[in-house]
């Protein structure tokens, strides 16, 4: 019996170090990637996700002046309509990091007219 019981733990040890090698053979896959390249998060950006292959836990990092623009995670509505939905996340950093999650993630800029005129993307992660 303590034969079985040993081996059942020795089985289960096993499995949990499986599991954290996994968790951290995904994490070292996961990419950064700075909204705009070189020219950080302004105007006419939203083409900037073309032709880029972004996954759940990719990283993207916002670069801006924060005494004149600011990063809002919105629904697809807000993104839309370059309105702010009640409860959005608002970051004002200047050098914010965000996780993408799977499927659709949707950011803009609140500041009066920036928006319009295309500080906004969407990003769509596998």
């Amino acid at each position: 019996m303590a034969q079985a019981r040993g081996g059942a733990m020795a089985v289960a040890a096993a499995t949990v170090v499986l599991c954290l090698l996994l968790s951290h053979f995904e994490l070292a896959q996961a990419a950064t990637y700075t909204v705009g390249g070189t020219g950080g998060w302004a105007f006419n950006v939203a083409g900037w996700t073309k032709d880029k292959r972004f996954k759940a836990g990719d990283t993207l990092v916002f670069k801006y002046n924060p005494s004149i623009h600011n990063v809002v995670a919105v629904n697809r509505a807000g993104y839309s309509s370059c309105t702010t939905p009640k409860g959005a996340k608002v970051y004002q950093s200047g050098k914010d990091q965000i996780k993408l999650v799977k499927g659709q993630n949707y950011f803009i800029c609140n500041y009066s007219g920036h928006c319009q005129a295309g500080m906004k993307i969407a990003v769509t992660a596998a």
